[in-house]
């Protein structure tokens, strides 16, 4: 098995580009070094090879079953949790009070890269845990964080979210899950949950389902939407385990890919199980009533950029098997070479299968500078020097998320698709690892919201917010890096900084266009497009600044046996400038144009 992420890739995007040493300057995270954020990268990689690779094929051969009674899975997915849980991986990003190493948020997710791109489903189960405990820890009470936030800290418990519905979809406006008032303050729920990811399984003593549902008599729409806690088990005050709660599953969702992870239907107060002797699911408010969805939010940004993250190491794992397979699989002569009789060359060696590879390369190492660049922002956001930066880090975040979720679901997926076009024939077979990395991928550009859902997010909410604050922020980063690259005497860096400033420019001016739209859905109408252009732009960024980390490094003679990997970032940034950044001005005159092609072809024509 090749690497499943490049050490030296990922060491150079947080020390030369992002400068995660310096966080150990600040109080929180003094106790660390660059020595320990090392050794915790070097766990990760260890276990993720040991416990969460060897059963990838496998559980997508065998995916979890359900008899009506039980879902069962391959025990390798218990033995690799178990093993991440024992090491401390549950609580690595979390304050020392609740028993955490308080690593920062970057290292975190770097860590937790390795799992992804070893076995995505298996790593679902934990991503979602977390998750549903950081939301408990963010706006449960103090009661519902010692009964359900610590023991998922402590692997004892899982958790999921559960939002859509069969007749909902994304549209959560219109999800009919009700909550009945109990005179104790609980709530019975009763209705139906779709896709819940770890939904049921035997992974954990108990599994924290957090659900939105409707308070009877609550306003129409997502502002009549309530957050409850729904555990399996309800759980005593001395924190054992009581009776079962009234949710079952009514049956599996068979994926693509992703198969390592079960994904469910489940319903709540069918009956089959009646709690406290009483009909209907068991389940407790988180913050106020009918503010469910601002709590979710909580979650569902943070599984954002986890899916992102996702989609990211999946392609990157798929480029590196495939860069392995043309540096090794001789086909062909160059061309020229008219004897038939003389030796065939490595494929490397052909101008199109560098172009795959170089294109393969620009997605996926973009796009983890991309995520790990939200990951810095929520250090920055816990950490930063005065309260402005703290401030504007949490207006950046808000800004890019939807970048993060859906960009590297594009391109990082597109990775993928390249990667199987580089081995050919073997590439679609199952014998080789590239189309089942294509399959798993696919699912990333549909969970957490549809990557068409994220370009309504961010060009009809993100970029107005505060008359357009967080874009300003943005933008003044980008220049920035533009005029340094400019203002530097290297040809390379100054078509760079050229490049990334026209599109700078472009990018204000269509957003303009489309803001200031007197016809709202004809303004909103191509917003796919615009989360396009405006990924690529911000990718062009990360990858200016990646070149000037390389250049830095060349120019201080620090390079050494490194010399290669730093031209090849180099190339690599020209590449992205010259083959994705510049075309996107074709898009840009469209955009302003506020093509309606789309919206005015008349559903009776299809």
């Amino acid at each position: 098995m090749t690497e499943l992420i490049s050490r030296r890739d990922l060491a150079f995007v947080l020390y030369e580009v992002l400068d995660t040493e310096a966080l150990c300057q600040r109080p929180r995270y003094a106790e660390h070094s660059r020595g320990t954020f090392d050794q915790i990268i070097e766990t990760a990689d260890q276990l993720a090879v040991r416990y969460f690779a060897p059963h990838w094929k496998t559980v997508d051969e065998h995916e979890p079953t359900f008899d009506g009674e039980r879902v069962m899975m391959h025990p390798a997915v218990k033995e690799a949790l178990d093993a991440y849980i024992e090491a401390g991986f549950m609580l690595a990003g979390q304050p020392a009070e609740y028993g955490g190493l308080q690593l920062p948020c970057v290292v975190e997710k770097a860590a937790f890269a390795f799992f992804k791109a070893a076995n995505i489903g298996s790593a679902a189960y934990p991503l979602l845990a977390s998750g549903a405990a950081n939301l408990i820890l963010a706006h449960g009470s103090a009661d519902q964080i010692d009964r359900f936030a610590r023991p998922i800290l402590a692997g004892r418990f899982m958790g999921t979210m559960a939002l859509s519905e069969t007749q909902a979809g994304s549209s959560l406006a219109d999800i009919t899950a009700r909550a009945v008032p109990q005179p104790d303050g609980t709530y019975r729920l009763f209705g139906s949950k779709m896709w819940i990811s770890a939904g049921d399984h035997e992974l954990s003593e108990n599994i924290i389902h957090l659900v939105l549902a409707r308070i009877e008599g609550a306003p129409a729409g997502v502002r009549g939407i309530s957050l409850f806690i729904v555990p399996k088990y309800l759980v005593a005050d001395d924190g054992a385990l009581a009776d079962r709660n009234d949710v079952c599953i009514g049956g599996l969702n068979h994926k693509m890919g992703y198969r390592g992870s079960v994904n469910t239907v489940f319903n709540l107060g069918e009956g089959k199980f009646r709690p406290l002797g009483e009909a209907g699911a068991v389940g407790y408010l988180v913050g106020a009533p009918h503010q469910g969805l601002a709590c979710m939010f909580h979650m569902m940004n943070e599984a954002r950029i986890g899916v992102g993250l996702g989609a990211v190491v999946l392609g990157y794992r798929g480029y590196l098997e495939s860069l392995e397979y043309a540096r090794t699989r001789p086909q062909g002569r160059r061309p020229g070479a008219k004897d038939p009789t003389t030796p065939q060359i490595p494929i490397i060696e052909h101008a199109d299968v560098r172009r795959m590879l170089l294109a393969q390369k620009a997605f996926v190492e973009g796009g983890l500078a991309l995520t790990l660049y939200c990951a810095r922002l929520v250090d920055e956001e816990r950490t930063g020097s005065s309260e402005e930066a703290r401030r504007h880090a949490t207006r950046l975040l808000d800004l890019i998320t939807p970048v993060a979720k859906a960009w590297p679901s594009q391109f990082c997926c597109e990775a993928n698709s390249l990667a199987i076009q580089v081995l050919g024939g073997y590439g679609y077979s199952r014998e080789y690892p590239v189309e089942q990395l294509y399959r798993d991928n696919r699912l990333n550009a549909i969970h957490e919201g549809t990557d068409g859902i994220q370009a309504l997010d961010l060009l009809g909410r993100k970029v107005r917010q505060e008359e357009g604050l967080a874009l300003k922020l943005l933008v003044d980063r980008m220049r920035g890096a533009a005029e340094e690259a400019q203002g530097i005497a290297n040809d390379e860096l100054l078509y760079l900084g050229d490049g990334l400033a026209a599109a700078v420019d472009a990018l204000i001016e269509t957003t303009s266009h489309l803001v200031s739209s007197v016809d709202p859905e004809r303004g909103l109408a191509n917003a796919f497009a615009y989360l396009t252009v405006f990924g690529h732009t911000v990718v062009a960024w990360l990858w200016l600044e990646q070149a000037l980390a390389a250049q830095r490094a060349l120019d201080g003679g620090e390079a050494g046996e490194d010399e290669s990997f730093y031209r090849g970032k180099l190339q690599t940034a020209r590449y992205f400038t010259t083959w994705v950044l510049t075309p996107t001005r074709t898009t840009h005159d469209l955009l302003r144009r506020l093509d309606d092609t789309a919206l005015a072809m008349s559903p009776k024509w299809f």
